[in-house]
Order: structure tokens, then C-alpha cells, then sequence
């Protein structure tokens, strides 16, 4: 009986809605006065934590998780335009995170830290949440897997052969295969995008779908 090796790569690629956001903000504060320095951000800081505290339940939402780091201060003497150096300058800033799922409560959380004179929003983070990645990934590996069956039985039917049985599955690359592992890794994009009035005004969140590939080779022996 003809017997004929098939070697190929099976995809799959799929969208899914996010289930979560990291919200990621610094507040800071300049001055020549180290002690005001740290107490205007200290004082924004207890105002933020109270607002995300507010709105914190580990269970319920709509911010599952939070944390801030402890300010710290720096100083230093900038150079002015005409080359001479300016007084001492004291930078107090502190950096937070926090983890929302109640996305329908983003908004107003957002909202209610840029109002802050001495915050900014430095990105959000969109994600799934743990189980839902895991449940994703599982699916989406199947599904290349079957694509790796439909390529091989495509090979084996041109050729006139009529049934493939695979003698090994494995990630991109480990199947020893010259210029192998080029094809998409297992991965998981996300992607944040923010639109906003820079104080004050209302933000348009605009999470993009979170895209996830994955890439398996396979081996079929073909009769």
C-alpha cells in the first residue's frame, strides 16, 4: 500500500469581547519646595484612593484589584534658555493600578481620576479574565488542529491518496522541520485604546476585540 508523509501547519484566529481593564495612572508634582511637593501629591492620592476604593469589592466589582506605590521624590537643577542653571526643582510621584470588571463603570472611574489636576491616565489594559483565557485557548487550538487535518486530507486527496492518520501533533518548530516555526505562536493580543478631552470632558472608550492566534505543526501519514 502507497504510503506518503504530510507535514503541515494548522491555524486558527479568533476575536473575543474584553472581560477586563487595567487602568494604570501616575500623579505627580513639581516645585522648589520638597515638603509642598509631596504633600499636593500625597493629598491627590488619598482622593484617588477614595474613589477607587469606593467602587472596590474583590468579588463583586466593579474594581476587583487596586494598588499604588509609595511616592517618591527626585530633584534636580534643569538648564535654562540662556544656559545658566535654574534652582533646584522637586518631582513627588507616585504611580497606581487598578483591575475593573464592571466595564460599564470605566467611564466614570476614568473620569473621576483625570479630574484630578495632578493625575494622568497612562493607559488601560485590556484583557479576559483567567478562566475565559484559559477556555479561549483550549478552543482555539482545537481549531488548528482541525485546520491541520483539513490541509493534510487536501494534500493526501490531490494526490489521489484517500485517508490521513497523524503520527504527531506539536508546537511551531519542535517537529524538526528545516524553516519550521515561522508560522503564529500561541498569543494573545490586547490592545487599549482611549480617546478623551484631555480635563474635564467626557472619555470615549474604544476597547478593541482581544485577538488570539495559535499555530500547531503535524505530521499525517497518508494512504
Amino acid at each position: 500500500m502507497t504510503e506518503t508523509v504530510i507535514t503541515v501547519q494548522g491555524t486558527a484566529r479568533a476575536e473575543y469581547s474584553p472581560e477586563r481593564s487595567i487602568l494604570s495612572f501616575t500623579i505627580a508634582a513639581d516645585g522648589p519646595d520638597r515638603t509642598d511637593a509631596v504633600e499636593r501629591v500625597t493629598a491627590a492620592l488619598d482622593r484617588v484612593s477614595a474613589a477607587i476604593a469606593d467602587r472596590h469589592d474583590a468579588t463583586a466589582g466593579p474594581v476587583s484589584a487596586w494598588s499604588a506605590d509609595r511616592v517618591s521624590v527626585t530633584a534636580g537643577r534643569p538648564w535654562t534658555n540662556d544656559g545658566s542653571v535654574a534652582p533646584i526643582v522637586h518631582r513627588a510621584a507616585v504611580s497606581g493600578r487598578a483591575t475593573i470588571t464592571g466595564l460599564d463603570a470605566l467611564p466614570e472611574l476614568v473620569e473621576a481620576i483625570a479630574a484630578e489636576e495632578l493625575a494622568m491616565i497612562d493607559g488601560l489594559e485590556w484583557s479576559l479574565t483567567e478562566g475565559r483565557r484559559t477556555s479561549v485557548l483550549t478552543e482555539v487550538r482545537s481549531r488548528a488542529v482541525k485546520d491541520a487535518v483539513t490541509k493534510a486530507t487536501i494534500y493526501a486527496q490531490s494526490i489521489g491518496l484517500g485517508s490521513v492518520h497523524a503520527v504527531a501533533l506539536a508546537d511551531p518548530g519542535m517537529l524538526g522541520d528545516p524553516g519550521a516555526g515561522s508560522g503564529p505562536q500561541p498569543r494573545m493580543e490586547r490592545v487599549a485604546m482611549m480617546a478623551s478631552d484631555a480635563r474635564g470632558g467626557a472619555f470615549s472608550l474604544r476597547p478593541e476585540p482581544i485577538v488570539v492566534e495559535v499555530a500547531v505543526d503535524a505530521r499525517f501519514v497518508a494512504r
